[in-house]
């Protein structure tokens, strides 16, 4: 492969003109490594994001708008489809990378036909600020230990801190999911699963958190959380071999268990969240409990305690 391939970065973005997109975008353009396509898909913003873009004056920068929003996934796949790069990076518009991110990448890769390159990353609040870190210290480690790794907490999956083989990702369906949730978790999993993946040990992104948790408040939505990771979990453990299958389904039913009920814990009623954490307690397996929280675990006996009284009652 050439030392120096084209790298597509796509920018998915929705009405942040005004917010975080002129960090993300300004990140891109920043590059030390010259060879980009930097793609803005505009998911049919109200703001003034076209106007934004033009600001930039790169002729690297390719500006399309949909009509109408077409929907998170369907812009990541448009990207994807777009993308004229040997290397892929699916940029949120709200992350951001460091400006020697690509070289790293491509550097650490030393022209190998790599099907993921992975660095560490940060993450921050919406100020900027830095909440935590982790490196990426899994460089040499088969499939079911990489895994395992990001199980437990010693590297971050996520899109900004991923560079896809852009063929082998289109080949493996893109982004997709059962429940269009962790679409970057399966790409990731599926591209491991099929050949030589770089890691780089040094942080070079940052991923912003920053008031997302209204989207878990939803009362089914840590169910659906729930059954999109048991699928995640089931494409991971059908590429293994049959040795490595129950050590990774035990640490990642209990990861995933864990995260659900973090989810269910943003439940506005005690009764939603109640019942939220019995269907994740049902979804995988009644085997892990609440690591935290109790409080809330609490509250989900007492609600069994009052249906079963009801049941009583109606039985005479």
């Amino acid at each position: 492969m050439n030392s120096h391939p084209l790298v597509t970065i796509a920018i998915p973005t929705y009405n942040r003109a005004d917010s975080f997109l002129p960090e993300a975008l300004q990140s891109a353009v920043g590059q030390s490594y010259a060879n980009l396509q930097i793609l803005v898909a505009d998911n049919a913003s109200s703001d003034d994001t076209a106007a934004l873009v033009r600001s930039f004056a790169d002729r690297r920068i390719e500006y399309r708008r949909h009509d109408r929003n077409i929907g998170s996934t369907a812009n990541y796949n448009f990207c994807l489809k777009q993308a004229r790069g040997d290397y892929f990076l699916l940029l949120h518009d709200d992350d951001a990378i460091d400006g020697d991110f690509i070289a790293c990448c491509m550097e650490t890769a030393r022209g190998r036909d790599a099907v993921l390159i992975r660095t560490g990353n940060r993450i921050i609040d919406a100020d900027g600020r830095v909440l935590r870190q982790c490196a990426n210290p899994v460089n040499g480690l088969a499939a079911a230990d990489f895994f395992c790794a990001w199980f437990d907490g010693q590297t971050n999956w996520y899109c900004v801190n991923t560079l896809f083989n852009t063929a082998k990702l289109r080949a493996a369906g893109g982004f997709s999911s059962p429940y269009s949730l962790a679409e970057d978790g399966f790409a990731i999993a599926r591209l491991a699963l099929q050949g030589a993946r770089v890691d780089v040990f040094e942080i070079k992104a940052s991923f912003r958190v920053h008031g997302g948790e209204q989207t878990f408040a939803a009362p089914r939505r840590a169910v659906q959380w729930g059954r999109e990771y048991r699928a995640l979990l089931d494409c991971m453990c059908a590429g293994l071999p049959s040795k490595d299958r129950a050590r990774v389904r035990r640490a990642g039913s209990r990861f995933f268990a864990q995260r659900c009920y973090d989810r269910a814990a943003h439940a506005r009623r005690r009764l939603d969240r109640a019942r939220s954490y019995g269907e994740v307690f049902r979804l995988f397996g009644y085997r892990f409990l609440p690591s935290h929280r109790w409080p809330a675990w609490r509250w989900m006996r007492r609600a069994a305690r009052y249906a079963q009284r009801r049941v009583l009652t109606a039985m005479g």
